[in-house]
């Protein structure tokens, strides 16, 4: 190997490359005979490191190590194997290997391993630990894969990967033929790309008897599984952990107070141990961050530290690890609090927890076809999610669940399973994905969970909209190019206009803002004021796109001049700007740029603060988002939805809030209907711009109201022979009507 691959980030490789025994015998003939005696590791010929059989004691402590022979035994003789057990079995890091050393028994002849996962983080962590484990080095012999970053080579045997990825990785090899074993993990979380990947490897292993694919699961989703894969080896991980379930019924009305009590009666006991709550959304843990940080800096200083670690599980990149640096923090300050929420779960890795405090309820997302908006609603949680809550204390000693609701509210008003995310969210990029792979004849999927036919046909009508679609309702040279990015198709249908507006590099860097996690810092009690009047410096006077533009092209000069990257985070830091979520844009904005110059589209010179560029980037945002617009019906902030009856206020962060001056028309890249309705990142537009870009038969389907009859009038007033010219193009590419292009095909 070469020379610097003992710089990658393996914590054994410094002992694998130096053995003990060589140190110790140099130039004797001993210790000839002892590094002849070494056991040499398969996969990459080097000697095992003294770790490797101290992690190895450690896995074969787990309770999935008892099946290991079970699983070798059905993997040999099945094509497909599921593998059911709780969270803490070790079947995440345990199958992978075992799959790998069975690949490595045929000479890797049907190709190597893929494990997905559905949260990013996971699947770094995973990858971390199983290069350990295997005592190899990340990157080479494992690696992983995630949105806008490939930590794999050529020759990388075990891959971890979120499932949109490997989703993603069908356009390409639609057979997936660089894998002879895939295994499906995380499937109790119902992601989009887990159900297409369960319903599209049908056909696949059809296609190819050598294929074996592993599926991984709570025990909860077992019957399900069995009746839509048929009757196939299942081998069932038993883990039995003592755990004491505290149901408090009278806390679920006040069940914030309820928290913060048992938090520090929790504290004050003395028990060992950390604790994990389980919050109903991100806005809970913000709260509860705050009050706890305040409130523990008051605490008995005898009783040590409280710290608290706010996880978010999707949207921020916090994570919760197992790792030495961690541990000796957890001896320094005594005791940490983690706070999350849903799809937590699967994040919460340490052996240290003890305590887990569960409200129950859960703010999801729920998407509404009809007015093309998601509506953000409190549900109870399913029992499924409860258990596997439960299973977080999963260790040789005991742990306590303190439940904020009664036992008959977990048999009466929860729901056996978490709610499949296809029957739930928007399914535009789904759709779009599933035109894509019918070329390559894999287009009829069997869905575990049939998606709601108005959601396929709002889906349908969207992507007809933005032009993707041809007559027969197939994807169109456009629909094509606009799957290559791995974005919205609404944003990708704006890059793709930026070639024709001239402002591409413009556009790249707001698909590239909006992409990533929020620029802007999570503020402390009492920073409001401050980070607003920093935050001030970059507000462009055309809108809230052109803000990000201005962070960005900021953060880009000061990261270029700046002699470390210490200087670039303190800049951050003053600016009360996410130095991380910069970094990501960052990386999103090249892959996005590698793309434009791969399918050869036009990419011109920068040109951002003249006014033809302006109106150019507006062009191209409204090509895409014609169907996110909002008119100001009462000249004090409140917008009208054009294509339903929402009203909703721009953002406190907007541009126009903190000018106070509210444009009449804006679109917008965000809505959910919630307490609070805001419209996220909103940039004015002008009625006459609308009518010009807006196709002609989108306009014709809205509702009546009195938004599209100030509309029809702009429409009236423009020029007879632009009208003409726009209509003529609108024809060209579209029957009469509507109802004919969207046909599911």
């Amino acid at each position: 190997m070469e020379e610097e691959e003992l710089e990658c980030p393996n914590s054994s490789s410094e002992k694998r490359y130096f053995p003990e025994s060589l140190d110790s015998s140099e130039g004797n003939e001993e210790g000839i005979l002892a590094c002849e005696d070494l056991e040499l590791n398969p996969f990459d010929g080097l000697p095992y490191s003294s770790r490797y059989y101290k992690l190895l004691k450690e896995r074969e402590d787990l309770p999935i190590w008892k099946e290991k022979y079970s699983f070798m035994e059905n993997l040999l003789q099945s094509q497909i194997v599921i593998v059911s057990g709780d969270t803490k079995c070790g079947k995440s890091s345990q199958v992978p290997q075992w799959c790998a050393e069975y690949c490595l028994s045929i000479h890797y002849q049907h190709g190597g391993v893929v494990c997905t996962q559905v949260h990013k983080q996971t699947v770094v962590q995973l990858a971390l630990r199983v290069a350990d484990e295997m005592d190899v080095n990340i990157g080479h012999e494992v690696g992983y894969m995630i949105p806008f970053e490939n930590c794999c080579t050529s020759e990388t045997i075990l891959r971890y990967c979120t499932d949109d990825m490997l989703q993603r990785e069908m356009m390409s090899s639609p057979f997936l033929g660089s894998y002879g074993v895939i295994i499906l993990d995380d499937i109790h979380e119902r992601s989009i790309a887990t159900d297409v990947l369960l319903g599209l490897l049908k056909d696949v292993l059809l296609a190819r008897p050598e294929l074996k694919l592993i599926i991984n699961s709570s025990p909860h989703l077992i019957s399900k599984l069995s009746s839509y894969y048929g009757n196939v080896p299942l081998i069932e991980v038993k883990n039995k952990y003592p755990v004491e379930v505290v149901y408090l019924s009278g806390a679920q009305k006040e069940s914030f107070e309820s928290i913060l009590r048992l938090i520090f009666e929790i504290h004050h006991s003395g028990e060992k141990g950390d604790i994990v709550v389980f919050l109903a959304c991100e806005q809970d843990i913000e709260k509860a961050y705050e009050i706890i940080c305040q409130e523990g800096s008051n605490l008995n200083p005898d009783l040590g530290e409280l710290v608290v670690v706010p996880l978010y599980p999707k949207e921020k990149c916090a994570l919760f690890k197992p790792n030495d640096e961690t541990e000796k923090r957890c001896q320094v300050y005594q005791r940490r609090v983690v706070l999350t929420a849903s799809s937590g779960e699967s994040l919460i890795w340490s052996n240290t927890v003890k305590f887990v405090i569960d409200v129950g309820v859960e703010r999801r997302k729920v998407y509404n076809p009809r007015i093309r908006a998601n509506s953000l609603v409190m549900q109870p949680i399913s029992r499924s999610q409860a258990e596997i809550r439960k299973q977080i204390l999963g260790s040789s000693s005991p742990g306590k669940l303190f439940c904020l609701y009664s036992e008959e509210f977990a048999s009466e008003d929860m729901r056996p399973l978490k709610p499949a995310e296809m029957q739930e969210a928007n399914l535009t990029s789904m759709v779009l994905f599933m035109k894509r792979i019918d070329i390559a004849g894999l287009g009829h999927c069997d869905f575990m969970n049939r998606p709601a036919p108005e959601s396929l046909m709002q889906a349908l009508e969207d992507l007809d909209y933005l032009a993707a679609l041809d007559n027969d309702g197939n994807l169109s040279e456009f629909g094509i190019i606009m799957s290559e990015f791995p974005l919205d198709p609404q944003l990708a249908k704006s890059i793709l206009a930026s070639c024709e507006f001239d402002c591409v590099d413009e556009m790249l860097t707001v698909a590239a803002m909006v992409t990533a996690p929020n620029c802007f810092s999570h503020l402390p009690r009492g920073a409001e004021e401050a980070a607003l009047s920093c935050w001030k410096t970059f507000l462009h006077p055309e809108g809230d796109h052109f803000t990000l533009i201005n962070i960005y092209k900021a953060y880009q000069d000061m990261a270029l001049n700046s002699t470390s990257e210490h200087c670039v985070e303190k800049w951050c830091h003053d600016y009360f700007l996410n130095c991380s979520a910069l970094r990501m844009a960052d990386v999103i904005r090249a892959e996005l740029l590698e793309i434009i110059k791969r399918i050869e589209l036009p990419y011109t010179e920068p040109a951002f603060g003249s006014k033809e560029n302006t109106l150019n980037i507006r062009k191209a945002l409204l090509s895409g988002y014609f169907m996110q617009i909002a008119r100001d019906v009462d000249g004090s902030g409140n917008y009208l939805m054009l294509t339903h009856k929402q009203v909703a206020q721009l953002h406190p962060l907007s541009c126009y809030s903190v000018t106070k001056k509210m444009p009449e028309w804006v679109l917008f890249h965000k809505f959910s209907i919630s307490d609070n309705n805001y419209i996220r990142i909103a940039s004015e537009i002008s009625p006459e711009l609308f009518m010009q870009l807006a196709p002609q038969y989108y306009f014709s389907n809205l509702p009546p109201s009195e938004s599209k009859d100030i509309l029809q009038q702009v429409m009236d007033h423009l020029s007879p022979i632009s009208t003409m010219k726009k209509e003529q193009k609108m024809c060209e590419k579209c029957p009469e009507t509507t109802e004919q292009r969207c046909t599911i095909q």
